[in-house]
């Protein structure tokens, strides 16, 4: 290949290029009960997933299925960009990232009504849910797991239709 190249005259040989977010890596991961574990990030965030859904998902995830001690035998890879098992079986870390935490809480709730600045009436009708239920959400009633997973997707099709308006 032939060619020239020019270097700005304010380049620094020390200046360090970013390309986006760092990918994540995992500074600690503890087994739960089921197939859930507790996960702790390099950022400091900690979160419990449930990973039964993404493990009945694929197919060479069967052996984990039904396997508790082959499931609970995970560790830490070496550059900490997964958790992986004894079968050459791994799960990204960003994969671990993206899944939603087992907990929604109240607070997460009230937070994504608002952001779809949505009224009771309105909430109980995406949820098909009565308006009490939505109102007792709010406040501190423990929310079904099923209706936490149902708030998220509405959250991110909300996100989504609000990028292309």
């Amino acid at each position: 290949m032939n060619g020239t190249v020019s270097i700005p005259e304010d380049y620094d040989e020390n200046e360090i290029i970013s390309v986006g977010a760092p990918l994540p890596r995992i500074r600690e991961a503890i087994p739960l009960d089921g197939r859930k574990i507790q996960v702790t990030f390099d950022d400091g965030h900690t979160k419990t997933i449930d990973l039964a859904p993404a493990l009945g998902s694929r197919r060479y995830f069967i052996p984990l299925r039904d396997n508790d001690e082959l499931f609970r035998s995970f560790k830490i890879a070496d550059y900490r960009n997964a958790i992986e098992w004894s079968d050459d079986l791994d799960f990204s870390a960003m994969g671990l990232d993206a899944l939603p935490p087992v907990d929604f809480s109240n607070e997460d709730f009230r937070n994504a009504m608002d952001e779809m600045r949505m009224t009771l009436d309105g909430m109980a009708s995406m949820l098909d849910i009565s308006r009490r239920l939505v109102a007792d959400y709010r406040k501190a009633k423990p929310i079904p797991r099923h209706i936490g997973f149902a708030t998220r997707y509405l959250v991110e099709y909300y996100r989504k239709k609000s990028r292309f308006s």
